[in-house]
Order: structure tokens, then sequence, then C-alpha cells
């Protein structure tokens, strides 16, 4: 399903679901099983028949939960899908995905430049396990993914912005190749809900860590596969459905926590944006070289304005690079310990800022070559920009830091 909707508008609609005693907020469903009126019902269930996508029933809770099931929906309408499903982590819905889409043998095409874990997926453990090969290329670089594909190729993925790199990747582009060639076109949107649309730019599925912005508060793991219908349908199935069968199953608990912060998600998401964009000028101003898609210098600054929604901005993340992985600890050391700028941990979308020096943390799997192909440098930070405290404080202590460890121009 595609459409030009506003998603808070799509949101707003699906998120209409009162509590079973008539609560403005939806109930927590804590059973993990559930009765049926009539005996005949359970083979139906059993068969995919009527199930609560087919107006029907649930039938056990690593199928189907009514907390959960009304989040996915949620998430569906945010993409523009037909359904969405919520898993236990943002792996767990990468991995679940790609496995369903592929067998043993065939080939995915992948970005060079992607979140470290994602990385170990594709390059050591579906190879090892599945016989799936990855063709690692610079997604950017239409010839260079055109040229990867052979007869099986399966799949195309990529992050809409690369972790850590930042990259934009040409969905457009992408979506033409991937139908021409009939394959799937999956898409990693974890790093810009609400920003950037890929089902409207012609992907097939999109995949979310909610642990990250979609959540806000890391103090949750999660997951979600925006799909259609029928591809959550499959991957549902008794015999050979990945969410059925490897059993990624989300807590209603969670699934209750991550839905009553959805309608903060536009506000959120505007103001890490206008922060981290205001920090990137300030930067850029002072002489130090600042890799944010919201600046004119960067290479896909051109192609991110036309295919995002302008009124959520440029994203809540950019990074800087001191060039070695000594520099980089320092500066994080001075920024957090003596500043109070943020915390140096991995993860993003929290509402303060949270730093980390990419090569030796969330793309420590990658070997130093896949790093130098990738971009990454070992004093690259990654700097995913809270919204406490005001900007111009936050600016402050960043520049006395810089300062401190000599890293400003005179």
């Amino acid at each position: 399903m595609t459409d030009n909707q506003d998603p808070v508008e799509r949101m707003a609609t699906a998120r209409h679901e009162f509590g079973e005693h008539g609560g403005v907020n939806m109930s927590i469903e804590a059973s993990t099983t559930f009765t049926v009126m009539e005996a005949d019902t359970l083979p139906a269930l059993f068969q995919g028949e009527k199930g609560p996508s087919q107006g029907g029933c649930y039938l056990y809770g690593r199928h189907f939960n009514p907390t959960v099931y009304n989040l996915g929906q949620q998430l569906a309408a945010l993409e523009g899908t037909d359904a969405g499903y919520c898993t236990a982590s943002g792996m767990s819905a990468i991995s679940s995905t790609l496995i369903q889409l592929c067998q043993p043998g065939d080939e995915i095409i992948a970005a060079h430049s992607i979140y470290g874990g994602t990385f170990a997926l594709l390059n050591d453990l579906l190879p090892a396990k599945n016989h799936i090969k990855t063709h690692f290329v610079d997604i950017t670089d239409i010839k260079a993914v055109k040229a990867a594909i052979t007869t099986k190729t399966k799949v195309i993925y990529a992050e809409t912005l690369s972790n850590p790199t930042l990259r934009v990747a040409p969905i457009p582009l992408l979506a033409k190749l991937a139908q021409q060639h009939k394959l799937t076109l999956v898409i990693d949107n974890t790093f810009s809900p609400l920003i950037i649309n890929p089902i409207n730019l012609g992907a097939d599925i999109v995949l979310h860590s909610l642990t990250k912005f979609i959540n806000g508060a890391s103090d949750i793991i999660a997951g979600a596969i925006c799909a259609s219908q029928d591809f959550i349908l499959d991957m549902m199935d008794l015999r050979q459905g990945t969410l059925m069968l490897l059993g990624p199953t989300m807590d209603p608990e969670v699934a209750f926590r991550i839905s009553m912060r959805l309608p903060h998600l536009p506000l959120r998401i505007k103001e890490h944006s206008q922060r981290a964009r205001f920090i990137a000028n300030k930067l850029t101003e002072n002489g130090i070289k600042v890799n944010y898609p919201g600046l004119p210098t960067h290479p896909d600054h051109q192609l991110f304005k036309e295919i995002a929604n302008p009124e959520y901005g440029f994203g809540g993340i950019l990074t800087l690079d001191m060039g070695t992985e000594t520099r980089a600890n320092e500066l994080m050391n001075c920024l957090q310990n003596e500043h109070q700028f943020g915390y140096m941990a991995v993860s993003l979308g929290y509402f303060d800022t949270l730093m980390s020096c990419s090569g030796s943390s969330t793309s420590s799997e990658l070997s130093d070559e896949d790093k130098q192909k990738a971009g990454i440098s070992p004093g690259l930070i990654r700097l995913a920009i809270g919204y406490t405290g005001s900007a111009e404080q936050r600016w402050q202590q960043l520049y006395s830091a810089l300062k401190k460890i000599d890293a400003l121009k005179e």
C-alpha cells in the first residue's frame, strides 16, 4: 500500500482503540492463550483462516496478541503499509525478514556501511548457517548495485541513513532497479521515522529498531516489520513462518509502553532534528568538519531534501571525525565527565545525547578493510543529539570540550 497521506494522520486513525472497560488507553492483554466460542474455530485458526487480520480472533501469544497487534497496526500506519508485526528486538525483525525472503543458495545485495550487528548477520551468520551470500556495495552507486545483481539475487537491503556514515540511500532508484529484476527492497528506517517514508518511495518492506527514536527513552528493546499483509501472514505460517517458528515475541506490556509514546514521536523528531542542525551549523562556523545531512556540504544533501518530509528536519544524528580513536575517546571523556554534555553509550533516539566511537563499538564487527570500504575511520564519533537542557547550553559544553583538547582552529 502506498499513499501520500501524512503519516501522523494515518497513525491518529490507527490508534483509535479503546481499553477493555472503555478507557482512553488500550488495555494490556496478558493472556498467553485465547478461548474460542466454537470448537471448529480452532482448526481454522491453525490453518491461518480466522486470525485477527481476517477479522477473526486470537489463538496464542506467540502468534498474535491484541496489544502487540494494535501496536503493529499503528506502525503500519506510520510507514504506510497494509500490516505490521512487532518483535522482541530490531535484530530479530531484520533476521526473521531476510530468512523468510531467502532460500539456501540465494543472494542479498547490501550497503557496505550498515549497523555492525546487521553486517555480522549478513557477512558471517547467514552464509555459515543458511548458505545465503551477501554482496556488499556502495548503495549510493546505482551502477555498482546493478552490477552486483545475479540470477541468485533476491533482496536489496539498505538503511535509509547509513549507520554510522549517514549516507542517504537513493530509495527511488533502488526501488526501480528492484522492480526491474523482481527483487525485494528492504529498508531499515530506524534513523529516520517520519522524516522519510520508504514505502512511498517504492520500498517493499520497512524495518525498525523500536529501541531507538520510536520508543525514545532507552528503556525498551523492540523491533518492527512493516509490510504487506500477505508477507506478514507468510511469516506467521505454522510450518515455514520465521516469526511463528523462531518466536521473537514482543511482550504486551512493552507494546503498551511504546504505543503510549507514539503520539509524541512527531514532537520528539522535530526537536532532535532542530538541535542536531543547530550543533552542526555551530561546528561548521568554528571550522570543525562535521557530517550531517542538513548541511549543504553533505554529499546527499539534495537527495535528502528531495525524498524527505521537510517539517521533520534532517534527523538527530551527526558525526565528527577526530582522526584517531585516542582523540575520539579524549573528546568523549571530556564531554561526559567534565561538561555533562551527554553519555558515552551506544544507541540513539534518547532524550539525552549519546555518543560512541563507532569503529570500536557499533561497527566493531567489521574488519579494518570493511571499515575502510564503508568510510568508517578510527576516530569517527557518532553523536545522537538529545533535547534536554537548552541548545545554547549544550553547544557551549561541546565548544569548551573541543577547546580543551585543542580541536578548534583559532
